[in-house]
């Protein structure tokens, strides 16, 4: 039997802070596994779908994107332990019917957190509020389909907007992107926007593709390995087995993070029998510890040392034959890294030159070098010439194209990267609309559309009439948490395609509409043609088959790709030149449509059957070619940039908990970083606390600063922490509303979730957040 919903939520006077761990997994990790499985889905729905996750035939964990193996063979147990408490969170028995509803009025729900929302259960029926009233009540699928056609047909397209979550599956996305196209909008914001944007940003002018350049199996081969600005530990710890296992067969591998995270350090197997018996195989070899938003002087040092060493021993740091035959622009690239200000580059990384030289050494000798990141790199002003920094190295040494060699962005959700494939793109190309347009008869829009950014500022000039977001949390995942939910509130309506409630259910529009669907975990018979599978991308371009296995919690839930055919029917009439009723009822329809209309998708139908799926092309990878508007690859020269908080500030980043994937929070214990019971904390060095005259556990309000406005935020209590010093770290989404909706990567456009200027006051009683502008 599973554990009923929780009636209390988060008391933040109950934390409990002790020392940080200095290992990841094991023991402990499969118990709360199988704790949190048991609690919310009860024991025969945990077991069922532990067995199935990641496996031939099974579903895709709704988690991260990390890859299975495509030439060996799948663990037992091919999931994490927050894979685990994903799953557990979606196949949930608790179930949140409309006499919850009745139970809850608004008011109420906008006082709980978004850990209370979550854990109440799977939501069983379609519901609706309009303006006026204080509960959400049921309403028929037709009844509902018929309120969003009645409100997208009284506005014009460009004043509707289309969210998507990484986690919606290829065949949905290629439909809801079709969809909005065919209204005639290209309001496409979807999760990328805010996480991985700057590296295709950066990736597509020097590359020409917007995707990382490895394989899984490319782990086996390098000599080098960088994990930067990343947490594998707790955002994807499968990644820790493949790190180890480079480790032991005698790779390098380098951390870099602001943070010292336990998984950087340890990896405790729980797959394997000294894994259980407590022992930890190293992982990291070595850990620089940088400033945050010192990335950038690090790898342009980084370059200026190869290059120094080559021009000793010339063609032993430096692989010229590659950059003579396949690249442009590295006499220029040459020059501005001919000298290093070093004073200023160890006062942007916070690292010594002796720390800087020492781990270039091993990039000069490294003959096969993969570069892992994540949002630690792409969530500041300058992400995008910093991931453009880090193409310049692998140019450099000719590290595309060859085993244990290449760019690998580590992505967040687990089909992210497969939405944007899929089209889910405010910036659409033009070889993709015309594709649409010959496959479908439509004459889809040129003109660029809404990132998330854009979203939020349309929202504050109140010129978005709907708002349809198919999952995901957009009031929370966003900045300025303050100005987009007051604008979310004024919309005439807004949708949510959504397995659990969250907070962007509670702060919704003047009329709201709540449509359950079917997860990962669930099984989609419902059809004339059979039982139904959806497909995914992982972080490496492989694309395979999702198939859920799990009784739905009620008869009332519909698949995605159904949700949008009605949809789309409503909105645009019966007689609509695309046959959305067949792609619903037959999901092969879908994939024939897109293995016509995108590249790499050819015999879609069958590839997908194979037991691996397939593998999308990768010119870099594949044939060390770059199809770039030059068709080279490409070096770039950016300026020294780093950030810098005047006296009295720290910089702030935002961090995930350990029981936390994105606005999800499955608990509240911040295992590996000792911070248990409560989520409103910054993390400090112990230097910076006494200096700013704090003291450890005091409660604090924090400013943030930004062209010459303020942020506040209430009620964070101060815990003294090894973190980088100069720099502070807070949980996402609490310190969300601390970002100003201008402070981005500039190319990208992402929101500077770790380049917030801060300061500390004393807590003046205030419960919330507020802000001055």
């Amino acid at each position: 039997m599973h554990r009923p919903a929780p009636t209390e939520d988060i008391n933040e006077d109950d934390l409990k802070v002790t020392d940080p761990k200095r290992a990841a997994a094991g023991p402990k990790a499969v118990l709360v596994s199988m704790e949190r499985g048991f609690a919310e889905a009860g024991v025969s729905r945990t077991l069922r779908s532990m067995l199935r996750v990641n496996q031939h035939g099974g579903f895709d964990c709704p988690g991260c994107a990390w890859p299975e193996s495509i030439t060996g063979a799948r663990k037992p147990a091919e999931f994490c332990e927050n894979g685990a408490k994903a799953i557990a969170e979606e196949a949930s028995a608790r179930t949140v019917t409309p006499e919850w509803w009745a139970e809850h009025p608004i008011s109420v729900l906008r006082e709980k957190t978004e850990y209370w929302l979550g854990s109440q259960g799977r939501i069983t029926t379609p519901m609706i509020i309009r303006e006026g009233e204080t509960h959400y009540t049921p309403i028929s699928w037709s009844d509902a389909f018929s309120t969003i056609a009645e409100h997208v047909n009284a506005t014009t397209p460009e004043r509707c907007v289309f969210y998507t979550s990484g986690r919606t599956a290829n065949e949905t996305a290629f439909m809801y992107q079709l969809l909005a196209r065919s209204l005639g909008t290209n309001n496409l914001p979807d999760c990328s926007n805010m996480c991985h944007e700057s590296s295709g940003s950066a990736l597509n002018p020097t590359i020409g593709i917007g995707k990382g350049t490895v394989s899984l199996e490319d782990f086996e081969h390098a000599e080098v390995i960088f994990v930067v600005g990343q947490n594998p530990g707790t955002n994807h710890p499968r990644m820790l087995s493949a790190l180890a296992d480079a480790r032991k067969r005698g790779a390098r591998v380098v951390a870099i993070n602001p943070l010292p995270e336990a998984g950087f350090f340890g990896f405790k197997d729980p797959q394997s029998v000294s894994g259980m018996l407590g022992k930890s195989a190293p992982v990291s070899s070595d850990f620089l510890q940088i400033k945050v938003g010192g990335d950038l002087a690090l790898f342009q040092a980084f370059g200026h040392l190869i290059l120094e060493a080559d021009k000793l021993n010339p063609g032993s740091a430096v692989d010229h034959e590659f950059i003579a035959s396949v690249t442009d622009g590295f006499e220029a690239y040459k020059e501005a890294r001919a000298t290093l200000d070093w004073a200023a580059t160890e006062e942007a990384t916070g690292l010594t030159r002796e720390e800087i030289t020492e781990i270039a050494g091993l990039l000069i000798k490294s003959k096969a070098t993969i570069i892992c990141w994540a949002l630690g790199l792409t969530q500041q002003p300058h992400s995008v010439p910093t991931l453009k920094e880090i193409i310049n190295l692998l140019l450099l040494q000719g590290n595309f194209g060859k085993p244990g060699a290449g760019a690998c962005p580590v992505r967040g959700h687990s089909n992210v990267q497969g939405d944007r494939t899929m089209g889910i793109w405010e910036k659409p190309t033009e070889q993709l609309l015309k594709a649409l347009d010959q496959e479908f008869g439509i004459d889809s829009p040129r003109e660029h559309g809404y990132d998330s950014t854009e979203t939020l500022h349309a929202f504050e000039k109140d010129e978005v009439d709907v708002f349809v977001s198919m999952g995901g949390n957009f009031a929370l995942a966003n900045s300025e948490t303050e100005i987009l939910e007051a604008g979310m509130q004024r919309a005439k309506l807004t949708v949510h395609i959504s397995t659990k409630p969250n907070r962007s259910h509670v702060v919704h529009g003047m009329t709201s509409l709540i449509l359950p669907t079917l997860g990962r975990t669930d099984k989609d018979d419902k059809h004339q043609a059979g039982a139904q599978f959806l497909s995914v991308e992982d972080s490496m371009s492989v694309i395979h088959s999702t198939q859920g296995r799990l009784t739905p919690v009620s008869d009332h839930l519909l698949a995605e790709p159904v949700i949008v055919a009605r949809m789309a029917t409503a909105i645009l009439g019966e007689d609509h030149i695309v046959d959305w009723r067949a792609m619903a009822e037959d999901y092969d329809v879908i994939r024939d449509h897109i293995s016509r209309v995108l590249p790499g998708f050819e015999d879609f139908n069958r590839r997908i059957r194979q037991k691996n799926g397939f593998v999308l092309p990768n010119p870099p990878r594949d044939s060390r070619s770059f199809a770039t508007d030059i068709g080279k690859g490409r070096f770039t020269v950016s300026p020294f940039e780093a950030l810098h908080a005047p006296d009295g500030h720290l910089i702030l980043q935002t961090m995930r908990s350990h029981d936390q994937y994105n606005t999800t929070f499955y608990g509240v214990d911040d295992r590996y970083r000792g911070i248990k019971d409560g989520r409103r904390v910054i993390l400090i060095h112990p230097e910076d606390l006494r200096e700013l005259g704090f003291e450890d556990r005091e409660l604090v309000d924090v400013i943030s600063t930004f062209q010459g406005t303020e942020r506040r935020a209430n009620r964070f209590r101060l815990i003294s922490y090894p973190t980088a010093k100069g720099c502070a770290a807070a949980y996402f989404p609490e310190a969300n509303a601390l970002v100003h909706r201008d402070l981005v990567a500039r190319e990208s456009n992402t929101p500077g979730f770790k380049a917030m200027t801060v300061r500390f006051v004393e807590h003046t009683g205030q419960p919330g957040p507020t802000l001055n502008s």
